[in-house]
């Protein structure tokens, strides 16, 4: 074991949370004589300098009993079916525990009591997410390497035996890597690939996928992706060398500002789905997208090579091309707003009201509309080669 001495450790949190950790170790100190133990990944995130806003603590030296009853005195609320874990205010508060898998699916785990520190941190997924902070005596504990690995942005299992019991480990590493920009190490790379994903809930897939899509390096969480196999497993398809590249490149290229943070969930998918043959649609039902991304992406059109005026202005046919996924695309973008289509929907030259007005309705006025809407179209590609 390695420690790590850091006496301002706590200083680094949210003076919210210092506050609710002040009063908790006050309280379990001065009544029940318990150590306290900042675990998971807020240990991480603080020597990474990343914005926390919750904190998991583990409790030792108190047994079962007395922990439940300071629990209660606390008025903190027990989750979970083995009630070992309690929620107070911005702390998740627990007696450290181990796992054991005794049944399909992600919740099919026996919890029992750890008998030491060590053993606790063993029930982790990666070394970085296994490192323990000693609140009162302010140091690190490190029983896996978690510090060289943080240092070398490097995922890395804690244990073969315990990882290869959650399946959902595998998404935990793509969303990860994503995340913080690490390299996800050989041999745990290789573990991932032999590990079936069959046993998730859509549900449990979509979260550590949202994840993904809202982070930062998403080249990163691509080739995790493709090299632990989660595309095939998943929907059935691995990227060609050739298309790898170009999304890996485009990915790693995006620069996030020149977009609306709305659309920035969409842009993985975005990407990957202008080089590979695979429908939307598959992609989508595999990862239990909920409905918004199924309306933004499952009829994306494909980007032509040569990205003409009309299909920029065909992407804003409803709502300004900003709301659009394919808005990530700089030239994109570009054209839109020198059409002035960028915040708002294309004019077609006459409006729904004014078709009524005429007399047109229900399939008359679709077709006039789309009508318009094509003339339109045709009218603004002629503009554009005029000059």
């Amino acid at each position: 074991m390695k420690t790590l001495y850091l006496p301002n450790f706590i200083n680094k949190i949210p003076n919210f949370l210092k506050s609710q950790i002040d009063y908790l170790i006050s309280f379990m100190r001065d009544n029940y004589n318990a150590k306290l133990m900042l675990v998971g990944g807020a240990v991480r995130d603080i020597l990474l300098g990343r914005d926390i806003s919750d904190l998991d603590i583990e409790c030792y030296g108190i047994d079962e009993n007395s922990f439940h009853q300071a629990m209660r005195e606390l008025g903190a609320l027990g989750v979970g079916k083995s009630f070992f874990v309690y929620k107070y205010k911005n702390l998740d508060i627990s007696l450290p525990r181990k796992e054991q898998k005794v049944a399909k699916g992600h919740r099919g785990f026996k919890v029992e009591l750890a008998s030491d520190a060590k053993e606790a941190s063993r029930r982790r997924d990666f070394t970085i997410n296994a490192l323990m902070y000693d609140i009162q005596e302010q140091k690190i504990l490190d029983f896996w390497g978690g510090l060289e690995d943080i240092n070398s942005s490097l995922l890395r299992y804690v244990d073969s035996n315990s990882f290869i019991e959650d399946s959902l480990r595998v998404l935990r590493a793509m969303q990860f890597s994503a995340r913080l920009g690490f390299r996800i190490e050989r041999d745990t790379c290789q573990l991932c690939q032999d590990i079936l994903l069959d046993d998730l809930s859509g549900n449990r897939i979509f979260v550590e996928f949202e994840k993904l899509f809202n982070a930062k390096y998403l080249h990163y969480g691509l080739y995790a992706l493709e090299s632990m196999g989660i595309s095939k497993k998943l929907w059935g398809e691995r990227l060609s060398k050739d298309s790898f590249l170009k999304i890996a490149y485009e990915m790693a290229h995006y620069n996030r500002t020149q977009n609306s943070s709305e659309i920035y969930p969409y842009i993985f998918l975005t990407i990957y789905l202008q080089h590979t043959t695979t429908p939307a649609s598959k992609i989508l039902q595999a990862i239990n997208a909920p409905k918004l991304f199924w309306r933004k992406l499952e009829y994306l059109p494909k980007l032509p090579k040569d990205i003409k005026p009309s299909f920029v202005a065909s992407l804003a046919k409803k709502e300004g091309v900003q709301y659009s996924p394919l808005a990530c695309y700089p030239k994109v973008a570009t054209l839109a707003k020198e059409l002035d289509i960028w915040d708002k929907p294309l004019y077609i030259g006459i409006t729904p009201k004014e078709l009524l007005e005429q007399g047109f309705r229900a399939k008359e006025l679709g077709r006039e509309l789309e009508r318009y809407y094509q003339k339109r179209l045709k009218q603004i590609d002629e503009e554009a080669t005029s000059f």
